[in-house]
C-alpha cells in the first residue's frame, strides 16, 4: 500500500477519529522527455537571467508578485513561512451541507481516509450517519503547506476527503456566449424535445466506470511498442469516422434524433419516434 499522506484525526464534535489521508487517484500519463532529435540527447531547462544571459543558482531565486508593469514585490521562503496555516493533521468538521447540493464543478481532488487503531467505531459512525442523511461534512484540511476546503463523503465502505475549489477559482458562465434566449427563438418544438427525451431514454443505462478504458493511453502505447520494435517505419494512422459531419450552417434536428433512433446502441434495440396530428406514437423495432 501507498505510503499516507499523514496520520491524524477527523474531528466531529468532541469525537476525534485517527484516521490515515491516503491520496484516492492513479496517475496513468504517460510521461516523455524533451529529447534533441539529432543525437537522442536530453534537451533540459537552464535559469537564465534574462538581463545578463547568466545562468542563475537555486540559492539566488526568489518568487516575485507583479503588482505594476516590471516592479515586483520579492517574496523568500521566511516570508512564505510567516503567512502559511499552522501545520496540523487535523480534518475538522465545521458543519454539514446536503450532499446533492454541491455541484461537481467544485470537485478537484480525492482522497481516502482510512481508520487508525481503535478509530473503527467513530470511523463507521461517522460515515453510516452521513450515509443514512444524505450530507455532506465541510471540513478545513492542511495539506503540505495549503489550507484547503473539503467535503467529507461515504463512499462504500470508505469515507472520502475531496478537495473543493474556491468560488474564485471558478469562471462565470457570463464569460461566455451560450444560448439563452426561449426555445421558440431557437425554433426548437415539442416534438423535437420529446423526440430527445426518449433517446436519451432509450440510452440511458446503469453507471459501470469499468467499462470505460483510455484508449488513446492504449493505442499511443501499441505504438510506441511498435516502434521499439520496428524503428521508425510504423506510422501512426487514424481510422476514417462513420459519421458524416454535420453542417455548420442548417442543422435538421429532427433528423439527426430520427437517424439516432435508427442506429440505437450495440447488443440493444433500435427506436424511433413517429408524429400523427400532434400525438406522438412510439415504436420500437427489434
Amino acid at each position: 500500500m501507498a505510503r499516507a499522506v499523514w496520520s491524524g484525526h477527523i474531528s466531529f464534535g468532541l469525537i476525534q477519529i485517527p484516521v490515515d489521508l491516503h491520496a484516492a487517484e492513479r496517475r496513468t500519463d504517460i510521461q516523455f522527455h524533451m529529447v534533441d532529435s539529432r543525437n537522442q540527447a536530453r534537451v533540459r531547462y537552464e535559469r537564465v537571467n534574462e538581463d545578463t544571459g547568466e545562468e542563475v543558482p537555486w540559492n539566488e531565486i526568489v518568487k516575485g508578485y507583479e503588482y505594476d508593469d516590471g516592479r515586483y514585490v520579492l517574496l523568500g521562503d521566511e516570508d512564505f513561512k510567516q503567512v502559511a496555516p499552522e501545520v496540523t493533521r487535523t480534518v475538522e468538521l465545521t458543519g454539514f451541507v446536503e450532499a446533492a447540493a454541491i455541484e461537481p464543478i467544485y470537485f478537484d481532488k480525492p482522497y481516502y481516509l482510512v481508520p487508525g487503531k481503535r478509530g473503527e467505531k467513530p470511523y463507521t459512525l461517522l460515515r453510516e450517519s452521513l450515509r443514512r442523511s444524505g450530507k455532506a461534512g465541510v471540513a478545513n484540511v492542511v495539506i503540505r503547506t495549503r489550507e484547503y476546503l473539503a467535503l467529507v463523503l461515504p463512499r462504500g465502505h470508505a469515507l472520502m476527503l475531496n478537495l473543493l475549489r474556491y468560488e474564485q477559482e471558478l469562471r462565470t458562465q457570463d464569460e461566455f456566449a451560450l444560448p439563452t434566449a426561449s426555445l421558440a427563438h431557437y425554433k426548437l418544438g415539442r416534438k423535437e424535445i420529446e423526440m430527445a427525451e426518449y433517446l436519451i431514454d432509450t440510452m440511458t443505462e446503469d453507471w459501470n466506470p469499468k467499462q470505460y478504458k483510455d484508449k488513446y493511453r492504449a493505442a499511443l502505447l501499441a505504438f510506441i511498442e511498435k516502434k521499439k520494435k520496428k524503428g521508425n517505419a510504423a506510422k501512426l494512422t487514424t481510422p476514417p469516422s462513420d459519421d458524416e459531419p454535420a453542417s455548420a450552417e442548417v442543422i435538421d434536428l429532427m433528423e439527426l434524433l430520427k437517424r439516432s433512433m435508427h442506429r440505437g446502441k450495440p447488443g440493444g434495440r433500435a427506436a424511433f419516434l413517429t408524429f400523427h396530428s400532434g400525438e406522438d406514437r412510439r415504436v420500437n423495432h427489434l
